[in-house]
């Protein structure tokens, strides 16, 4: 039997409850996100794309108290979670094929500053960016994106991704620079879906262990707010599921032309 493995997967840990830090120096706090502490990792067709060097690792992580430094990036997994829950409330609508070039295209020359440009270019440059995972927050960040086609009875959804060459050469990661893998638009949302549900098990526990311990002296810690919290952002990947963008397609292409004619 041959066994191949998922062309999408999401991967984190969370770091443990005893070390995660209170946000906040005058009143320190303890709340859903700030507990989501860890780090996380996409594989896309075998190459784990937030996986730092060697070289990065011993740059960022030479302080490391004891054991192995973790080689992915660091951050409160709830971002990866929310972005990816973007992508499938804003991203899985089929792009025309008469666009699947510029959809493609992670920096297209549109001729124009996104400042400056003309006010008919609203939902093309709109379009165009609900298409990028949102990684602005980290360090020389790659470029993620995605888009969801229909050709045939072929539903697929693509993720390319391309990292950026840190001017500093102290952020370098493992694997191919770019890369583009695509597959069925059920796969990607059954990786959206496994990560949705590890993350909600993984708090779940937390929040129990947190209800049990006793109280940490001066931290704020409200287990009944962290519980709505809970069950509310339990309902995000279905209400994402259910959200249908609308896009004006012609409005779209509009906008496409007047970005392209100064490119």
């Amino acid at each position: 039997m041959i066994h191949t493995e998922p062309a999408i997967r999401f991967r984190f840990g969370l770091t443990p409850l005893d070390k995660v830090r209170p946000w906040g120096a005058e009143r320190p706090v303890l709340h859903w996100f700030g507990l989501t502490d860890g780090w996380y990792c996409i594989d896309l067709d075998g190459h784990e794309v937030l996986r730092y060097s060697e070289h990065t690792v011993r740059e960022l992580r030479s302080d490391s108290d004891g054991g192995q430094p973790c080689p992915y990036v660091d951050y409160y997994v709830v971002r990866l979670w929310e972005d990816v829950i973007e992508l499938v409330s804003k991203a899985m609508e089929p792009v025309p094929p008469d666009l699947l070039d510029i959809a493609a295209d992670n920096s297209p020359d549109w001729g124009w500053d996104w400042e400056d440009a003309p006010e008919e270019a609203d939902a093309a440059l709109a379009w165009h960016s609900a298409g990028f995972l949102n990684t602005s927050y980290l360090r020389v960040a790659p470029y993620v994106r995605c888009w969801r086609s229909i050709i045939g009875q072929e539903d697929t959804v693509t993720l390319t991704w391309e990292h950026e060459v840190d001017p500093e050469g102290v952020i370098e990661f493992v694997g191919p620079q770019r890369g583009r893998v695509t597959m069925p638009t059920q796969e990607f949302l059954a990786a959206v879906t496994e990560l949705d549900r590890a993350l909600l098990a993984a708090m779940e526990q937390r929040i129990s262990e947190l209800e049990e311990a006793t109280p940490v002296p001066g931290v704020e810690l409200d287990t009944e707010q962290l519980r709505r919290e809970h069950r509310d952002r339990s309902t995000w990947l279905q209400h994402a599921r259910d959200h249908e963008p609308g896009t004006d397609w012609d409005a779209v292409r509009t906008g496409l032309g007047s970005l392209l004619a100064q490119g």
